[in-house]
């Protein structure tokens, strides 16, 4: 079975236009209530992949990419580095949810991974 993805992000140099635009265009929920003003947008009920709305650094490329579930993130670095890919962000924790990392492809398209994290206390 494939690895699946569990996450998409649009990201912006106005996070809070983006979040506004994309809630009234698509009545999707988006809740920005953190530290960070990540705004996580819930798309629809049930069966759906939700994702994040949210400002980007200003010296980098607003950007869409998806997230993808894996066991272990820098085995699959790894793997990409040998498949002619490059890590962009190495394994970085996201507290209390898990950790990621960020991948260019051979073509230069930025893709996610996610592990997360499994401690249930």
């Amino acid at each position: 079975m494939g690895r699946p993805i569990v996450h998409w992000e649009i990201s912006g140099h106005n996070g809070p236009r983006l979040q506004a635009f994309y809630s009234e265009l698509f009545d999707w929920k988006i809740d920005s209530n953190n530290p960070m003003n990540y705004g996580m947008a819930t798309t629809a009920e049930s069966g759906t992949i939700n994702g994040g709305i949210c400002q980007c650094e200003p010296d980098r490329k607003p950007m869409l990419t998806f997230y993808i579930h894996v066991d272990d993130l820098q085995k699959y670095l790894d793997k990409i580095g040998q498949k002619g890919g490059k890590t962009v962000v190495p394994p970085s924790p996201i507290p209390g949810i898990g950790d990621f990392a960020m991948f260019a492809d051979p073509e230069g398209n930025v893709v996610g991974l996610f592990k997360p994290n499994m401690d249930k206390n």
